[in-house]
């Protein structure tokens, strides 16, 4: 629902909203055009949005100078077209599919599964992601604080939503070749294989996070969204002096969820 502006909300005498209210309703409408486009398949441009996903892993920097023109030329920028949305829901249905063929799982569990991946490991933690990084972003990175100077919220999900495809590639589509005859093998070189395969994914989902807030001209020092790479290589290496097998769990994890 649009929100709706009283006669108090206005300027004194020139009949305009304030600051506040006008950027809520800016904000507001935007939301309403993205989701109402959401149950329109043909407003989708679905070709860019496969352009997007074939950079994303081969040159993310070109993606976010795509949003810099989405900003110039629409006044913000997030995404006003979800077809990317939708596409990537697409590329998790289809391998959560495959994700219950290695498990060797019933229809019905795979179904369950599908949900579980689709709505809370994309979507529901997609989104907490992204509001604990809009408030940190707007709190500590915003290097003056203004009007203009502000992170849109919309943005930052998109952000997650760039970083979270590169690794659904790798760990929902090529880690299933060799999930059974390879990582699970109870072999070194198995949980090596497979925990490196981990290491990209996630050292990925960092770097295009980092690009994401980097291609923001009014935040400052996001470098430290590149800190937590040290916390992953130490984790990668006691993983392999401890024998931990990171795919296991997971699949274990999946196999839990749909009992």
């Amino acid at each position: 629902m649009l929100p709706i502006t009283s006669i108090n909300s206005k300027n004194q005498g020139n009949g305009s909203l304030n600051p506040r209210d006008a950027a809520r309703h800016t904000a507001g409408a935007k939301r309403y055009k993205y989701l109402r486009r959401l149950f329109h398949f043909r407003q989708m441009d679905f070709e860019f949005a496969m352009w997007q996903m074939l950079y994303l892993l081969t040159s993310p920097q070109k993606v976010y100078r795509n949003f810099h023109y989405r900003k110039q030329t629409k006044d913000q920028w997030a995404r006003d077209d979800p077809g990317f949305l939708v596409l990537l829901s697409i590329w998790l249905c289809v391998s959560s599919i495959g994700f219950g063929f290695v498990l060797n799982i019933g229809f019905f569990q795979t179904i369950k599964l599908l949900l579980w991946v689709v709505f809370i490991d994309c979507v529901g933690v997609g989104l907490l992601i992204a509001t604990l990084m809009w408030f940190i972003s707007n709190k500590y990175l915003v290097a003056r604080q203004s009007k203009e100077n502000d992170v849109e919220w919309g943005y930052a999900f998109d952000v997650h939503l760039n970083a979270f495809y590169p690794l659904l590639v790798i760990l929902h589509f090529i880690q299933l070749f060799f999930i059974n005859h390879v990582i699970l093998a109870e072999l070194f070189i198995g949980y090596i294989f497979g925990n490196t395969l981990w290491l990209i994914a996630i050292g990925y989902y960092i770097y295009i996070t980092f690009l994401g807030y980097s291609a923001l001209p009014f935040l400052k020092n996001t470098v430290v969204l590149l800190y937590p790479f040290a916390v992953l290589i130490l984790l990668y290496v006691l993983s392999l002096a401890l024998g931990w097998n990171f795919t296991k769990g997971l699949c274990n994890f999946y196999k839990f969820r749909v009992q």
